[in-house]
């Protein structure tokens, strides 16, 4: 049970009915902070696009940063479901995540929340920190397993340790996120992280 949801009862049927309701909240605000950003959005105006008080959204989250960590679980969820590479392979996985860079170039909203949320979760006592923790291990896990197995292919450089190699792509992408912010005209994400990877790669990345 993720934080901020609701415990009904599940044999008078409140329960899915609450589940529907936090997924109709979470789906909202992720559509609020696209439109207007991290600031623009208030759990008073969430709450009004949703059809209840102010208290009835604090039943489900009881802080805004709970709030927040559900609506960056349910983007990484759509995230894979849209991008997840059709073929199994280690290119493939290199490519989604390049992939990845460009469609969150497209929107800026979420990469700013995404960005402020991640740095406040810091504190292990945060609402997201679990969130973070978790999505960086994942993350790490699913880069080193892609390289290891370009490694056993004989397609990484030698001297490449997969595992730095991963966290470094992760450090990488989470910066230039950040760079990309500040000076959107200037910083051009998915360019930077394929450059990166080609230096770890023995041939042109295709």
């Amino acid at each position: 049970m993720s934080a901020g949801e609701p415990k009904v009862s599940a044999s008078s049927g409140g329960y899915a009915k609450g589940r529907a309701r936090r997924e109709q909240i979470v789906a909202l605000a992720a559509e609020a902070y696209g439109d207007v950003g991290y600031h623009g959005a208030s759990l008073r105006e969430i709450a009004k696009r949703a059809g209840i008080s102010h208290v009835g959204l604090l039943y489900y989250f009881p802080n805004r940063e709970a709030l927040l960590a559900a609506v960056l679980e349910r983007r990484d969820e759509q995230d894979s479901a849209l991008l997840a590479p059709r073929v199994s392979s280690p290119r493939a996985v290199v490519q989604h995540l390049l992939d990845l860079a460009e469609h969150n170039a497209r929107h800026a909203g979420m990469v700013d929340l995404y960005v402020r949320l991640a740095a406040e979760a810091v504190a292990e006592d945060h609402p997201a920190h679990s969130y973070f923790v978790e999505h960086y291990a994942s993350t790490r896990a699913y880069v080193q397993r892609a390289l290891g197995e370009l490694a056993e292919q004989g397609m990484l450089r030698e001297g490449v340790d997969a595992q730095a190699a991963a966290a470094g792509f992760v450090a990488l992408m989470d910066g230039l996120q950040v760079q990309w912010l500040t000076s959107p005209g200037e910083v051009d994400m998915a360019g930077v992280l394929r450059a990166y990877v080609q230096q770890l790669l023995r041939e042109p990345l295709q």
